[in-house]
């Protein structure tokens, strides 16, 4: 019985998975869409909408939330992006998003730079940043 609780227990955590919010500093008015962030995260842009700078931040890899965003946003698993930009940083073609530690180093570096795009756990959320996407 004890066996059977714990698999449902463990079928039910990776079931539930935290939502992941993409945030922005307050000032920008940017929208954006599924393909801008795929563009933006993935070194192919390097600009909002209107023509301003992006300077996608990205989370440690083995976040959750690094992890969900890579397979829903990306569409891509982790080993799959580490090659992509092996591969570019290997040819000088490309440099990978900044990488910070977690949502609060995230989140404290979108409310500083008016040209920081990264994503937290939608838990995280305040007013110092300002969603454009959940996921």
């Amino acid at each position: 019985m004890k066996s059977i609780i714990a698999i449902l227990v463990m079928a039910l955590s990776f079931s539930v998975q935290a939502e992941i919010s993409v945030v922005v500093n307050p000032a920008n008015a940017n929208p954006v869409s599924a393909d801008d962030l795929n563009r933006l995260f993935l070194g192919r842009a390097t600009s909002f909408a209107d023509g301003s700078k992006a300077t996608p931040l990205n989370m440690a890899e083995g976040q959750a939330a690094r992890d969900q965003f890579d397979n829903k946003v990306l569409n891509r698993s982790s080993a799959q992006l580490k090659a992509y930009w092996s591969k570019l940083v290997f040819t000088g073609k490309g440099t990978p998003p900044k990488e910070l530690a977690d949502d609060a180093a995230v989140k404290a570096a979108v409310a500083a730079d008016t040209m920081a795009i990264g994503y937290i756990s939608s838990s995280s959320v305040d007013g110092s940043v300002k969603v454009v996407a959940t996921f």
